[in-house]
């Protein structure tokens, strides 16, 4: 692990992909949950969102680190292959608690394991810049919660308005 994290171009997609993969998902099971109640499409959404949401955010990492001129092509490739391994892995990883439970309970089980991700993300992130380990998972969790609630709530609204 620590050979991974000395080459920047993997660390930057290592913690984007992951990142990305947790707050998307959360935020994507959220939404569909509260407006479809449906496993099929929170499951689909899940499967959907792990692919094609990880080569989006590849391409996106692979064009922003070409535009750093100080990049090198091994810094753009490692970017571009962490971050879609990453993302892909991270988001399907949400997929095993609605494999195996009721929906209610994988939803709080997927958020759960969504919260644990971005703590261990913080704490390494905080501990590896010596800085204050407390504020940093805070900060981050706070963003995540955001995501949460509004996706939920956006959710909530698209089955109010449009069933």
């Amino acid at each position: 692990m620590k050979r991974l994290m000395d080459n920047k171009g993997t660390r930057t997609g290592i913690f984007f992909g992951a990142t990305s993969g947790v707050i998307t998902t959360m935020g994507l099971i959220a939404g569909l949950y509260a407006g479809t109640d449906s496993l099929v499409a929170v499951l689909g959404g899940i499967f959907v969102v792990a692919v094609s949401d990880a080569m989006s955010d590849a391409l996106g990492i692979h064009l922003a680190q070409e535009a750093d001129p100080e990049s090198s092509i091994s810094h753009i490739w490692a970017a571009t292959i962490s971050t879609f391994l990453t993302k892909l892995f991270v988001a399907l990883t949400f997929a095993l608690p609605l494999l195996f439970l009721s929906l209610d309970v994988a939803v709080l089980v997927s958020v759960g394991w969504g919260l644990i991700v971005i703590v261990l993300l913080s704490y390494y992130l905080a501990r590896t810049q010596k800085v204050s380990v407390l504020p940093v998972i805070a900060e981050h969790l706070a963003i995540a919660a955001v995501v949460v609630i509004v996706a939920h709530f956006i959710g909530v609204w698209v089955q109010s308005v449009f069933s």
